[in-house]
């Protein structure tokens, strides 16, 4: 049965002849002999001074005009040295450019014999440059231009080149001065050299001829193939048209295409403008084909990584003594884990991209067996530990051009999930928001179908609420669609996601900047849902919710009823609690936030929820919940009929407890709950029941000392310890402290502070 990545590999197996219409890159350089009439020697880098003085010497370049040759410096600006002015010398030049022209010759596509005819030097200063134009023949076989930069320093002056529908811009620079940077292209091309903004270039001009007689190459054409790669994808991308709502579709074939490609490239290597033969004509063929299809087209890296068992092979003692076995000594045997995925994006224009990294599946690849017989780049074995057998690492690396229908861009972005999207759509929206005119219409668009995506696999399995603060995946989603007031997004995002408990405390400034888009009822009617979904096992979040919602547009009452029926507490009127939802009782800030908007919501609510409190001691329990929560309200709600029960019984909590006696120790007798009947024990209770006994050295083996250690951090005795290592064995030497009594003076200081903040 035939499939999209079948058929692509076997049409892009019909390109037979490698090369492009242009090549360029970078080679190593031994800087050569450079001398000039009327300057004398060249340093390289070229030095601003020299730059000066070649300037002087040199002469407007001109350009052709059907039969004239002009100079108009709105045309061209650049400054030009012929060659019978310029002396190339230097043993390893010769061997330099030999080198270059070869991989020109492979770049273009040209297998017959060239030669390299030196045409002139240009020197680029600030604002040079040349429009668009296309080189006449200026020797007899010539079929081509080659540029070779020389070490300067420079920014600015991209060459565009274009041929057959089909624009590259490359940047002829090179940052290591022991490099050259080159470039060649068909004289038939259009090329134009954009304005030098900085510092100056220093370029040679080489024009290519064939040998002999005979028709000079001309630039590959693979217009029957683009064609038909062009039918194909067309159709591939009418199998996936997603609907109308932008949301995801089926359609049953690959999201995306995998071609890996024949030469290896380093990360540094890797560019369109920098591919090798064959693979620089297949990617000629979809530069082409991928548009008219509207499809996207990218180049990246393949990264695979497979993790196992490994096996023992070797007799790695024998002639190593004791230093264990070396990765010679094992054998990969079954692969456990592997991860394919694709990183290093590299567009068609040289253009940066904002992809992060996305996974990728078998039956992407193209054609289907693509990586059945990889060697892999590196290897890693451990050896066996503990109860863990040997195990093996293994990675491989290659380059692949990669393909989706435009506007299946969003879901194939979603395979990678929210640490590949959230990045990504935020790209979209700053780009919005910082754009004009009808492409930022279309910005918006290609953000709301992305969201769409987005939302439909939101990830909600395995999920545990938040009890934090931060800022969550959540808060930075609905931020984003605040930004781009996408109501409709907004709504399905709360609905879906944030109400379905998905979300914490610190989302809850980012939902109410998102409801804020929607009109009033909508507001209201979304934060009821959110409380009645999320109340029973986030009502610390919900309480906030509402207390940040107190003011705003909507009706509060519904969600606030909903709120108070979801109060824990009372077994029967919540909702049962998994073991890993189960708290031990309330937040004091839940009960503030709780109060605080149900006061400025509904007081009669807000006394019910008072009476539930008071009715719950153990849930709301006056030190840990209700002492707190009365600090903050009396700051924001100085009384009411709600809160007055509630400081009434903190304040009857605090007096009864200051009303206690106060005094240290008269004697350093401690009160003991030491429970362990053994004979060390024993002898620690006598200790403690001692009045003028205030240190014990217990001198016994570890695990005597170690018990009777424990025995005293578990009873909470007024005892510190520590260890004499002097002599054998050691001892526990125990003092007796105050720390109860210290305890009740700092509790009493803070039970007066709170019973002057509470009024009393």
């Amino acid at each position: 049965m035939s499939t999209i990545t079948a058929d692509l590999a076997s049409l892009l197996a019909t390109v037979l002849r490698p090369g492009d219409f242009y090549t360029s890159g970078t080679t190593e350089l031994l800087p050569p002999s450079l001398r000039v009439d009327g300057v004398g020697p060249v340093a390289l880098p070229l030095l601003q001074m020299q730059a000066e003085k070649l300037i002087a010497v040199a002469e407007s370049a001109p350009f052709g005009r059907g039969e004239q040759t002009l100079v108009d410096p709105a045309v061209r600006r650049t400054w030009q040295i012929g060659p019978d002015r310029v002396h190339i010398q230097g043993r390893h030049w010769d061997r330099t450019l030999a080198a270059i022209v070869a991989r020109v010759a492979d770049g273009l596509g040209v297998s017959e014999p060239i030669d390299a005819e030196f045409y002139k030097l240009l020197i680029y200063d600030e604002g040079s440059f040349f429009v668009g134009h296309r080189d006449t023949e200026k020797a007899p076989g010539m079929f081509a231009t080659m540029v070779i930069v020389l070490p300067s320093t420079s920014s600015g002056g991209e060459l565009l080149v274009r041929h057959a529908g089909r624009e590259v811009r490359l940047d002829p620079r090179c940052e290591d001065p022991s490099e050259a940077a080159f470039a060649a292209f068909y004289a038939d091309c259009v090329h134009e050299v954009l304005p030098i903004t900085a510092g100056c270039r220093l370029t040679l001009v080489y024009n290519l001829r064939r040998h002999g007689r005979g028709r000079p190459p001309g630039p590959p054409s693979y217009e029957r193939e683009q064609a038909r790669v062009g039918a194909l994808l067309r159709q591939w991308g009418e199998s996936k048209t997603a609907p109308a709502s932008g949301l995801p579709s089926g359609g049953g074939t690959p999201e995306k295409l995998v071609y890996p490609l024949e030469h290896a490239y380093t990360q540094a290597e890797l560019g369109f403008a920098t591919l090798k033969g064959a693979d620089a004509a297949v990617a000629g063929v979809l530069a082409s084909a991928a548009p008219q299809a509207d499809c996207e087209l990218l180049l990246a890296l393949v990264t695979v990584e497979e993790s196992g068992t490994a096996e023992y092979s070797g007799d790695y003692g024998r002639g190593r003594g004791w230093s264990g076995p070396d990765e010679d000594d094992f054998e990969a045997g079954e692969v456990d884990d592997r991860a394919v995925s694709l990183s290093e994006w590299r567009t068609p224009d040289g253009s940066p991209s904002a992809l992060g990294r996305l996974p990728v599946k078998d039956e992407e690849l193209s054609p289907p067996a693509a990586f059945d017989d990889l060697e892999f780049d590196e290897e890693h074995f451990q050896e066996a530990t503990g109860n863990e057998g040997a195990t093996f690492e293994r990675t491989y690396r290659r380059a692949a051009l990669v393909l989706w229908p435009r506007d299946r861009t969003a879901a194939v972005l979603c395979q990678a999930g929210l640490p590949v999207t959230l990045p990504y759509l935020g790209d979209i929206v700053q780009r919005w928001a910082d754009g004009g005119g009808d492409g930022r219409a279309a910005l918006w668009q290609k953000a709301h179908n992305l969201a769409g995506h987005m939302i439909e696999q939101w990830p909600t399995q395995h999920w545990y609420p938040r009890q934090d603060a931060t800022l969550s995946d959540a808060a930075r989603m609905l931020g984003m669609l605040a930004r781009l007031e996408d109501a409709d997004r907004i709504e399905a995002f709360v609905t879906q996601v944030t109400a379905a408990s998905v979300y914490g405390k610190g989302d809850n400034e980012a939902i109410l900047a998102g409801l804020r888009r929607l009109p009033a009822a909508r507001q209201t009617a979304l934060l009821e849902l959110i409380v009645e979904r999320a109340a029973a096992t986030l009502f610390g979040a919900c309480a906030n919710l509402l207390t940040c919602a107190v003011g705003g547009s909507g009706d509060l009452r519904r969600a606030a009823m909903r709120l108070v029926e979801a109060m824990p507490g009372d077994p029967t009127r919540s909702a049962p609690e998994t073991p890993w939802q189960r708290r031990p009782g309330m937040e004091a800030t839940a009960v503030a936030d709780l109060l605080t908007a149900l006061v400025a919501t509904d007081l009669t609510l807000a006394e019910r929820a008072a009476r539930h409190i008071l009715a719950w001691p153990t849930t709301y329990d006056l030190d840990r919940v209700l002492v707190p929560a009365l600090r903050t309200l009396v700051q924001s709600v100085s009384s009411g009929p709600a809160i007055e029960p509630l400081r009434a019984a903190c304040l009857a909590h605090l007096r009864a407890r200051i009303a206690e006696p106060l005094a240290p120790p008269a004697d350093w007798r401690r009160a003991s709950a030491v429970t362990c009947q053994c004979g060390h024990c024993k002898q620690l209770s006598a200790y403690l029941a001692d009045s003028t006994q205030k240190v014990w050295n217990f001198r016994a083996a570890e695990q005597h000392r170690s018990h009777v250690a424990a025995t005293i951090r578990g009873s909470h005795v007024d005892l510190d310890t520590a260890t004499d290592r002097r002599g054998r064995p050691y001892s526990l030497v125990c003092t007796k402290n105050q720390a109860s009594y210290e305890r009740r003076v700092k509790q009493r200081t803070q039970d007066l502070a709170d019973l002057n903040r509470l009024g009393g």
